[in-house]
């Protein structure tokens, strides 16, 4: 961590470029924080696990010093008017009496939660990379998982993936064969959602496709138990519009999983209007059954991580079309600070498409003109360079 304060003080050009993306990084994660959107230890825990930095932005605050972090957004809002980089009154007053986040926020004293749903079947719906992850991690578990595709050869697909990971792990010396036995035994592929009635829990990992999903989420509600819980992995639609396509409103939740599934630590549960406090409970300490650390907020744009992620990257984008920057300095610059990768190398590997929906998404919620797509962004997407799937996109692969 402390690598990461003695950067962020430099005095040459990668130093200033850090500074440049991390300050509004860190005003916006302050400003999260203040509204009472997230609490501190799950905005923290959210970029740790969900993008894998060393640091959560709030406690890098108290790292640097609130006044340290506050006086550098002081300077960037003189310059630019820009109303994102004006300082959040909590991180004024914090400078003022010299107070950190771990003061302000305090212990957390929150108790572990408890399944109060029995769930001992989960349903997954999808047969793609995400949803091939999910099914893993709930077998792996100990959970009985029906999953649905929709044709033989993508049911068996997931088989296959599942199969090879179980295959890796062995060879890694992390499972023997009577564990790999165990977890294939507890899979029952289906090409029929009907398939699902009896399970406890569904979650869908289909498209991002609103009305694909209103669909499903309208049939499972027609197919699924009363009480089975209903949950949605996107990482950008609406849990209420999922939620108001069924009659069982209380029992819709989303359960945003990172990918690879198996790997990735995090996941957001994101609870609409109607949830029931005993589904969200119930999601939480299931995440934690499966080796999973759940972080709580509720249906808006972007939920924690993506709302903080994307402005950054846009930001890395403005800044090389303003001042010039190589590409590579930029990220070199960044990963100096410990990230794990560059902004560009992460938009490349992220999808220039996916990330152009989300800015255009959080634009459209919060209305920061701000985090309007940088026209390189849109152009780079109109040209059909998205990064790593197409060959091409910020960088050539």
């Amino acid at each position: 961590m402390q690598e990461i304060v003695d950067r962020l003080a430099g005095s040459d050009r990668g130093a200033e470029i850090a500074r440049t993306l991390l300050l509004p990084y860190l005003n916006h994660a302050a400003t999260m924080y203040e509204s009472g959107y997230a609490t501190a230890d799950d905005i923290d825990a959210s970029m740790r696990f969900g993008c894998g930095y060393p640091i959560g932005p709030l406690a890098l605050i108290d790292a640097i010093g609130a006044k340290t972090v506050a006086t550098g957004l002081d300077a960037m809002y003189a310059e630019s008017g820009d109303d994102l980089h004006q300082p959040t009154s909590i991180l004024t007053a914090m400078a003022g009496d010299d107070s950190t986040f771990a003061e302000v926020a305090g212990a957390s004293a929150a108790a572990a939660p408890d399944l109060k749903h029995d769930i001992r079947v989960v349903g997954v719906v999808g047969t793609g990379t995400m949803a091939s992850g999910i099914v893993e991690v709930f077998a792996k578990s100990g959970y009985d998982v029906v999953y649905v595709g929709r044709g033989e050869d993508k049911v068996a697909g997931v088989l296959t993936a599942i199969t090879r990971s179980l295959d890796k792990a062995i060879a890694r010396g992390k499972l023997d064969e009577d564990g790999k036995s165990n977890v294939l035994d507890r899979l029952t592929g289906s090409t029929e959602r009907e398939a699902l009635a009896g399970a406890d829990i569904v979650v869908e990992a289909i498209a991002e496709d609103l009305d694909i999903k209103l669909e499903l989420f309208g049939d499972l509600d027609r197919i699924c138990k009363p009480g089975a819980i209903l949950a949605t992995t996107t990482s950008s639609l609406s849990i209420n519009d999922c939620a108001a396509a069924t009659k069982r409103p209380a029992d819709v939740i989303g359960m945003h999983f990172f990918n690879p599934a198996p790997v990735m630590k995090l996941v957001e549960v994101v609870s609409g209007d109607e949830t029931s406090a005993d589904v969200s409970e119930t999601v939480r300490a299931l995440c934690l059954a499966t080796g999973k650390h759940p972080v709580s907020c509720t249906d808006r744009a972007g939920f924690i991580v993506n709302a903080l992620l994307f402005p950054y990257l846009n930001d890395a984008i403005k800044l090389h079309e303003a001042d010039g920057d190589s590409l590579e300095s930029i990220d070199e610059a960044m990963k100096a600070t410990q990230l794990p990768l560059g902004p560009f190398q992460l938009l490349d590997v992220v999808g220039n498409d996916v990330s152009l929906a989300i800015e255009n998404s959080l634009v459209e919620t919060f209305g920061h003109a701000g985090w309007a797509p940088a026209p390189l962004l849109e152009s780079l997407v109109a040209d059909g360079k998205l990064g790593r799937k197409t060959g091409a996109g910020f960088h050539t692969y």
